[in-house]
């Protein structure tokens, strides 16, 4: 009976380590198609960021009167 739960858990704990291997290799490629992306359009990324510093202006703006009405 032990014998069959330690094999269990040996089960168990193959799996986990699989689907954590599985994740962390997900996540590095996902980094790098990511990096990818931003060398490849980094004209188109600079033109939407300098695009959104006004909206960005306007909503620190409308914060910091919120915040001194108070």
């Amino acid at each position: 009976m032990a014998e069959e739960v330690k094999q269990e858990e040996k089960k168990g704990d193959v799996k986990k380590v699989m689907s954590t291997i599985f994740k962390v290799i997900l996540g590095l490629a996902f980094l790098a198609l990511g990096v990818l992306a931003i060398l490849r359009w980094w004209m188109y990324l600079k033109v939407v960021v300098l695009g959104c510093v006004g909206l960005f202006l306007i909503l620190a703006g409308l914060i910091t009167l919120a915040i001194a009405k108070e």
